[in-house]
């Protein structure tokens, strides 16, 4: 592994090596210890999805399909790409589950340790950074599938338990780090969307208390509430703290407009999108600590004219960072044509088997990341007519009462329904057949999104403004 001298640290408003100044830039590694519907293709959450592979493909190829996935998603061949691309650092998500079961709380599992390690050393031999990401903890931290939520509850702010978790786990890894100077720091919660916002303050100044009793050295990168988005409620910012901003353009939706144009009902350009971060990054100024966009980043539609709007979305974005010393992490690396710099190649085995689910998906709206709800609207409409007229205050958190008929719709019980669809396409397969299936997501067997990879490779040859 390479080696360094110095941990990672915060001067002020810069994060700062043993030579200086330096920004943070790269990707987030999505859909790999932390799984997403629309990263690999399956409807619902993570632990839906594997319950329901266990039970349609039998113990034996299960085990043989995961064991592969988790081993080819990102090898070193990936790290020597992200280098080659100029980039710096890699966000590590990842759900508890693989560190701690349910029903052995508290009881610390190696085998989380040996994956992240992996990918850890991986970076390291190629001179990049990794920022560790808890992005699903036990009751849920948000609202949404990406914390492998399936009832947009996030019981995690309500139950102590869940939180003497967290911290305890959190001072696992910490422990195992601490020594690591190819770690940047630890995010120690993913969007944390606190509906009250009484309880994350003293949260984080609790983790806080107790990470530093075990590493002292470390950055923490602290997630706003509502998803990265809000700080009002953090108070005085910590010591060797990165406040982090995630900062998703409407035009890059999967629902978004023309760029520039109108989006969501509102005119979007450029000095919008600059509008946009500064008011979610207002708190980083005020408090003159450093600036990072955790995640961000547009979805790609095939369409040539939309896609080129898209790239244009993202070099603005990127353009604006640069201009305010703002380190960053795109969303994400790699999936199956979305988002990724790096797909699934559509003629895969893989992709070939789950596509009829990807229709039915799209037809009927599920992913919230990948698809609309235009051909379910005439469900939809009715339920939010009916609480229009009938519950016309009702603004449930975060974002208001149609978002939250949409969830429990598709993202929530269509997404159930629809959980052993794609399961049962894997129904009988053997144990070499997983394996092979799971190659479909090694670098090899990949397609690069040259466009892409130009904008990156483009955006990180730009000089570090002293």
């Amino acid at each position: 592994m390479i080696t360094r001298g110095d941990v990672l640290q915060v001067e002020g408003t810069r994060i700062v090596d043993a030579d200086g100044p330096l920004l943070l830039r790269g990707f987030g590694l999505g859909g790999w210890m932390n799984m997403e519907n629309f990263i690999t293709g399956y409807p619902g959450t993570e632990s839906q999805h594997r319950r329901a592979m266990r039970r349609a493909m039998g113990d034996a190829a299960y085990e043989a399909f995961f064991e592969r996935f988790l081993e080819v998603f990102f090898t070193d061949e990936d790290a020597a790409f992200l280098a080659d691309l100029g980039l710096n650092s890699l966000r590590i998500p990842f759900n508890y589950r693989h560190f701690e079961d349910d029903d052995a709380p508290f009881v610390v599992k190696e085998e989380g340790f040996r994956l992240l390690d992996r990918v850890v050393e991986a970076c390291a031999e190629h001179g990049i950074y990794t920022i560790l990401d808890l992005h699903a903890v036990p009751g849920a931290q948000n609202q949404h599938w990406h914390s492998d939520n399936p009832t947009q509850w996030a019981h995690f702010w309500t139950h102590p338990h869940f939180q003497d978790r967290v911290v305890h786990l959190w001072e696992a890894i910490a422990e195992h780090y601490r020594h690591n100077h190819w770690v940047a720091g630890y995010n120690p919660l993913n969007e944390p969307a606190d509906a009250h916002g009484e309880a994350i303050g003293p949260f984080y100044r609790r983790l806080e208390t107790a990470i530093r009793a075990v590493d002292p050295d470390h950055i923490l990168f602290l997630d706003g509430n509502r998803y990265s988005t809000q700080f009002d409620q953090l108070g005085d910012p910590l010591p060797n703290t990165v406040y982090t901003a995630h900062d998703y353009a409407l035009p890059g939706f999967v629902d978004g407009g023309p760029y520039p144009g109108v989006s969501r009902g509102e005119y979007v350009d450029r000095a919008r999108i600059e509008e946009t971060f500064l008011a979610r990054t207002a708190y980083m100024r005020e408090t003159g600590t450093p600036i990072w966009v955790g995640e961000f980043g547009p979805v790609y539609t095939g369409d040539p004219l939309r896609d080129e709007q898209r790239y244009r979305l993202l070099e603005d974005q990127l353009a604006i960072f640069s201009e305010h010393d703002a380190s960053w992490a795109l969303w994400t690396y790699k999936d199956i044509g979305l988002q990724g710099v790096v797909s699934a190649d559509p003629g895969s085995d893989y992709l070939r088997r789950i596509r009829p689910v990807l229709e039915k998906k799209a037809r009927l709206g599920v992913d919230s990341w990948g698809s609309t709800d235009t051909g379910i609207r005439h469900l939809i409409e009715p339920i939010e007519a009916l609480f229009a007229e009938e519950f016309p205050q009702f603004a449930p958190f975060p974002w208001g009462a149609p978002r939250w008929i949409a969830g429990h719709m598709r993202h929530v019980m269509l997404a159930e329904a629809m959980v052993d669809d794609f399961a049962e396409l894997f129904s009988g397969i053997s144990e070499d057949e997983a394996t092979r299936l799971a190659d479909a997501f090694r670098f090899d067997r990949c397609v690069v999104r040259e466009p892409l990879a130009r904008i990156l490779t483009t955006a990180t040859s730009a000089s570090f403004p002293v």
